[in-house]
């Protein structure tokens, strides 16, 4: 019943339309680059391989809502690894394997000749294992927490691999396709930094994240994410009355914090998010502990508001000790979270082939984006990377009430072939556009 609700869906949404092609590129591309994209493009094969994406698509979805009912927090990816790990398989990808840190990882070997492409979906998804993640169908709507973000992207990859290896294209350079862990929360991207670190001449990355293909994200707002500890001697509210509270110190210092000045540009922001300590109601706090959250788009500007948000920390405990004549109270910084900051170049082949794919799907992109992805960390590196979406309609990320709707879902799978054969090269067709690394 499921897949027939599907079929109907998409039925109606695409209206028997496939492919639009009067959309202008957002971003202007080299004519080196629209040569090796239209040589692609125009391939027999490829368009059969679009084709088949299209038709496959209720599959796609039926996969997509399938894959969302696995639960899958940060740290608790598992079982929703174990069971793409089974997918990537049956589409051909024999020598799949899981990372020693959760990662699913699969190498689609090109001729040898060329630069190496790696693409990835997170795993994992903000919500806690005892949320009910079972998809719910309302009024054209799939709801479901994580449903879009990112199982979306996750089902995206899989129509890929299966077309791709069914048109029996070959590729130049290789491609590594990835299914990785800790994009969410506390995760701190830790799955593609393992990548990262793991994998040996990684030349570009895309990042296949969240639905609605309004834009390219090119650029990645760093944060720095610290508990600030703060710990003293404790006691009783009466009978020690005139020792220095940690809870105190807190208070001080989150008010002292309050108060810094962030610039607009580069746009710099900072939340306490949660806090946390004392004993009881009755009791000079011992400890506490509050969560900060520091973003920018430089690297700069963050470290500065680090710094000052410390200060106002050590100066709060200052306070707190000279308010009682003490020295006992003492603050800890500890990090939680690092995402770095970076960017890709407009003029990178990864940013242009994605500004014509989306093009030549009749698909209008709102700009080029900045935003914390798991592309943080190949931009980083200095590894030109985006991230792109996985196509139809939806809302509500992070929230219970997220959905999804196939609105013309088949582009984003369509989208993400047409970049990564541009990128790659198709042997005896055309020449990689993604360059390799030194």
């Amino acid at each position: 019943m499921r897949l027939l609700a599907i079929c109907g869906l998409i039925i109606m949404q695409w209206c028997g339309t496939a492919l639009a092609q009067d959309t202008r590129p957002l971003v202007p591309a080299d004519d080196a680059i629209v040569s090796q994209f239209d040589a692609v493009f125009t391939d027999p094969r490829v368009q059969d391989a679009l084709e088949r994406i299209l038709q496959r698509e209720a599959r796609t979805i039926e996969e997509q809502l399938a894959i969302t009912e696995i639960p899958a927090p940060p740290f608790m990816e598992q079982r929703r690894a174990e069971d793409y790990l089974q997918r990537m398989r049956a589409y051909g990808l024999d020598d799949a394997y899981i990372d020693s840190i959760g990662n699913v990882v699969a190498l689609r070997s090109g001729t040898g000749d060329g630069p190496t492409l790696l693409i990835t979906a997170h795993l994992d998804t903000v919500f806690p294992e005892t949320v009910d993640t079972t998809v719910v169908l309302r009024d054209g709507r799939y709801y479901a927490p994580g449903i879009g973000d990112d199982t979306r992207g996750l089902a995206v990859l899989l129509s890929v691999i299966e077309v791709l290896n069914q048109s029996g294209i070959e590729t130049v350079g290789d491609i590594i396709f990835g299914a990785n862990v800790g994009e969410e929360g506390r995760g701190d991207l830790r799955g593609v930094k393992a990548l990262f670190r793991d994998l040996d001449d990684v030349d570009g990355f895309i990042s296949v994240d969240g639905v609605r293909l309004n834009r390219i994200t090119a650029g990645g707002t760093g944060s720095r994410r610290f508990e600030f500890i703060f710990r003293g001697p404790g006691g009783h509210s009466f009978g020690a009355f005139g020792l220095p509270s940690a809870i105190h110190a807190m208070g001080r210092a989150i008010a002292h914090i309050a108060e810094l000045q962030t610039p607009r540009f580069p746009k710099t922001t900072f939340t306490v998010g949660t806090v946390a300590g004392g004993t009881s109601v009755n009791s000079i706090a011992a400890d506490a502990v509050f969560a900060i959250d520091m973003r920018s788009n430089s690297a700069d500007s963050l470290a500065l508001f680090e710094q000052s948000a410390k200060e106002a920390a050590l100066r709060a405990v200052e306070e707190e000790n000279a308010r009682w004549d003490s020295d006992a109270i003492s603050v800890e910084f500890a990090l939680i979270g690092d995402r770095p900051v970076g960017s890709t170049s407009v003029d990178s082949p990864v940013v242009q082939v994605a500004s014509l794919a989306y093009a030549e799907l009749g698909v209008e992109i709102s700009g080029v984006g900045i935003s914390s992805t798991d592309s943080n960390v190949p931009m980083s590196l200095g590894i030109p990377a985006i991230t792109i979406s996985g196509g139809g309609d939806g809302g509500g990320a992070h929230s219970p009430d997220e959905w999804f709707e196939p609105v013309d879902s088949h582009l984003g799978p369509q989208a993400v072939l047409l970049n990564i054969l541009t990128l790659a090269g198709i042997a005896g067709v055309s020449e990689p556009t993604l360059l390799e690394r030194d």
